[in-house]
């Protein structure tokens, strides 16, 4: 039976709680347990998948097709432990799912109450898998007080409860701001933190304190008697120069043996924290460093494209050099020449997106990648842009486009290259789509195989003709140009299994130059970096040393 750890948060970033989750899951690991970490989020979206980047960072995809909160892949980033549809869970989901419920009749006509039909069903969310794990990390989304994230503060009250003693604890994070006019740490943020946490019947067994500079042992002191926990557990969080040191950082701080005092756990394992220091060791001595363009539309929120950056840092740990990413608007040379504001760059990565703007300046890019004989990496829509640009340019294809453009448009502008994709398989059924389809849960989503052409760039790079990666589309590229794409020079290297979708594609006459239709960023770690990333930074390398 898992013993289980939520963490709430006080005046704290939401990086900071998925940040010290997934680092205490990494350190747990590191001592011999097993762990699992789950995200519950106070926004009444019943998934993320259709909010805006600018409205809630990137959308994580999992294995079996469930989109997340962004702090599901830092949970797999640092703890290799694959997240699941069962890991993330919204205001919204959990209420959908008591109305449905209702209107089913399940509820044999009873009034429908927050307490106790939507904090049980948080309880039930709460119980799956339990017996999988030694420990189950839960983060509460929001920020304490916050009226939408109530019900779940309520429901894990009452699990802790319902438990046995000793079997929850309770981990709270909050911010110790620091007044340069005075030179002092003020603890009132935190001790009013825990005290509204204390008011709805929360009493917090480790603090953990962000703070900029050191905490006197004073201050510790004092946060240790008002907030009524030990002084052992009042554990400090300073900021860090790379999120992958935060492990050793909180081990260093006890955060870890503060939690197995916690649960009484005596004597505990001896940490092994050596894959941990060679990542330390990886990122801050590098033996050179490299320029990619991220060319984008979401490039002022650079939690977009979480996952992309960090694979990108993790390919450079693979090689020993620091990638200095470089955010590039689309949207500056739709109509301008690329070249003034991507000559210098070693390489150039196009993520994936959503709608027409900037696709003409993603075009270009993709154009002066191919032409300059730029590492080029296309992700998603970057695919599939690099494929309307070889179209137009190299195969004759004058007005080649995508259908979601026209579809965005209402009239029809181009001859689609890309188009709304209908049909597909998954496992051993067919699924269907229609283009009016309700936008939630509709796309292409989850993991899927891809059979690879031996010999090709992508094979190497992966040592094998079978992979299974990530997708979340809606639009695909149309094997009916395979031909005449082929014919042009631009191979298509990776296929579904029935050959009927495109999955890669690759210029044979290019040093370095691929297109994913699936997202690669998703499933790469610290320590262990997605081939795909770890070979694009080592071409991006080569191309530096040329320069």
């Amino acid at each position: 039976m898992a013993r289980y750890i939520f963490i709430t948060g006080g005046v704290v970033s939401s990086l900071g709680k998925g940040l010290a989750s997934a680092a205490l899951g990494a350190l747990l690991q590191a001592r011999g347990f097993s762990v699992r970490l789950r995200k519950l989020d106070p926004y009444l979206n019943v998934d993320p998948g259709t909010m805006s980047p600018f409205e809630h960072g990137e959308v994580f995809v999992t294995d079996d097709g469930a989109e997340t909160d962004l702090d599901l892949g830092h949970y797999e980033r640092f703890t290799g432990v694959p997240a699941r549809k069962t890991d993330s869970v919204s205001s919204g989901r959990i209420y959908s799912t008591v109305l449905e419920k209702e209107r089913r009749g399940d509820y044999l006509g009873k009034t429908i109450q927050v307490v106790p039909h939507v904090t049980n069903e948080i309880k039930e969310f709460l119980k799956i898998g339990e017996d999988e794990v030694d420990f189950m990390l839960c983060e509460i989304g929001g920020t304490v007080g916050d009226i939408e994230g109530l019900p779940f503060f309520e429901a894990i009250r009452q699990f802790s409860h319902d438990k046995k003693r000793g079997q929850c604890i309770f981990m709270h994070l909050t911010l110790l701001p620091y007044l340069a006019a005075s030179g002092e740490l003020k603890t009132k943020p935190t001790q009013h933190s825990v005290k509204e946490l204390q008011s709805i019947g929360i009493a917090p067994d480790i603090l953990v304190c962000r703070s900029e500079h050191p905490i006197p042992e004073k201050e510790r002191e004092k946060i240790a008697l008002f907030c009524n926990v030990r002084k052992e557990a009042v554990v400090a969080a300073y900021d860090l120069k790379s999120i992958y040191e935060a492990p050793l950082a909180y081990h260093e701080q006890g955060l870890d043996q503060a939690v197995l005092d916690a649960f009484d756990i005596s004597p505990a394992p001896a940490p092994n924290l050596a894959m941990w220091h060679d990542v330390y060791d990886r990122i801050h001595n590098p033996e050179g460093h490299v320029k990619v363009a991220i060319v984008g539309k979401y490039t002022q929120l650079e939690d977009a494209y979480k996952s992309i950056a960090e694979a990108l840092t993790h390919g450079g740990m693979a090689n020993r050099v620091k990638v200095k990413i470089e955010w590039v608007d689309a949207e500056l040379f739709d109509r301008e020449d690329a070249a003034p504001y991507l000559e210098g760059y070693h390489a150039i990565l196009v993520p994936g997106g959503f709608g027409e703007r900037g696709t003409e300046g993603k075009i270009k890019a993709a154009q002066f990648a191919r032409e300059k004989k730029i590492p080029y990496l296309g992700i998603c829509l970057g695919m599939q842009m690099a494929v309307i640009e070889a179209a137009r340019n190299v195969a004759g294809v004058d007005r080649a486009g995508s259908e979601e453009f026209d579809h965005e448009s209402g009239a029809k502008r181009f001859e689609p290259v890309v188009y709304h994709l209908k049909e597909w398989v998954q496992g051993n059924h067919k699924v269907a789509r229609k283009t009016d389809d309700d936008k939630g849960g509709t796309m292409r989503l989850g993991a899927y195989t891809a059979a690879l052409t031996a010999g090709s760039r992508v094979a190497e790079i992966y040592g094998d003709t079978t992979i299974e990666e990530r997708h979340r589309h809606r639009y695909e590229v149309d094997i009916k140009y395979r031909d005449v794409l082929e014919t042009a020079g631009l191979m298509f290297s990776g296929l579904s299994p029935d050959g009927k979708l495109p999955e890669i594609v690759e210029w044979k006459d290019h040093p370095w130059f691929i297109g994913v239709q699936f997202h690669p960023e998703l499933k790469s770690k610290p320590f262990a970096p997605h081939p795909l990333f770890a070979d694009f930074v080592k071409a991006a390398v080569e191309t530096s040393r040329l320069v």
